[in-house]
């Protein structure tokens, strides 16, 4: 059975190309032009996973992100005209899977999709990628202050359960299963996304500081530090040894 995309845009030519691209590659398509109906679209359709513009008219995209994830995890690609980090960020902090900044090849933005869907076990196969770090072995990781569980796809920081998107999570998980192993940025992006993606080491850039921002606020460790113009390492750290 095709999965089902649920389109919230309100640019006729985006939701032309959108449609198009993605029909083409198998997949059924539904679109709301507005925040509202698109809720209701949701609500009403179950699908598989939500293509979501921040620019929207009467609920804007943030806030349409925050109600669908007060009921439901679908996957959330969110689309951005937005050149500011902190915007991106805050749509990774509201539950976002992903994000593509406008204009986007809609080559790219089916690959996503796929990539997504994969990581979050909705692949046409219905299994979990095999390249995912999580699949690779049933553990617990811990470290101070920090426990991965990677079978139940849970993440605690002080004994406290913290909201990770799909995303973050398998970055999480490639990155401390390799303590100390500098990853580039090209590395995490084949590992994460797969071999087909088409993005650019800014994206790994906005996730990590997205799930340093979940991880570290109300920690006193560091746990990803920044290799300058290669990439990121995970090693623990206290705030006073980094400050």
């Amino acid at each position: 059975m095709s999965k089902k995309i649920l389109i919230i845009e309100d640019e006729e030519g985006i939701v032309h190309l959108l449609s198009l691209y993605l029909k083409d590659a198998g997949y059924d398509i539904a679109v709301a032009k507005d925040g509202a109906d698109g809720l209701a679209l949701h609500a009403r359709l179950h699908p598989d996973l939500v293509i979501l513009d921040i620019m929207l008219p009467a609920i804007d995209g943030f806030e349409v992100c925050r109600r669908i994830r007060a009921w439901s995890k679908t996957p959330i690609l969110m689309l951005t005209a937005r050149v500011s980090e902190e915007d991106r960020i805050e749509g990774l902090d509201l539950g976002a899977d992903d994000y593509l900044v406008k204009p986007f090849s809609p080559r790219e933005l089916v690959s996503r999709v796929r990539a997504i869907l994969r990581r979050v076990g909705n692949s046409d196969g219905g299994e979990a990628s095999s390249s995912s770090p999580a699949a690779e072995t049933d553990v617990v990781l811990r470290f101070p202050g920090l426990t991965i569980d990677l079978p139940a796809r849970r993440v605690e920081v002080n004994t406290t359960e913290i909201a990770l998107t799909p995303t973050e999570f398998d970055l999480l998980v490639l990155l401390a299963q390799s303590p100390g192993r500098v990853f580039t940025r090209e590395i995490l992006m084949n590992k994460v996304w797969g071999y087909d993606y088409l993005g650019d080491g800014h994206t790994i850039d906005v996730h990590i500081s997205a799930l340093r921002k979940k991880l570290e606020t109300n920690s006193e460790q560091r746990y990803i530090t920044t290799v300058w113009r290669v990439g990121y390492r995970f090693e623990v750290k206290t705030r006073s040894a980094v400050s």
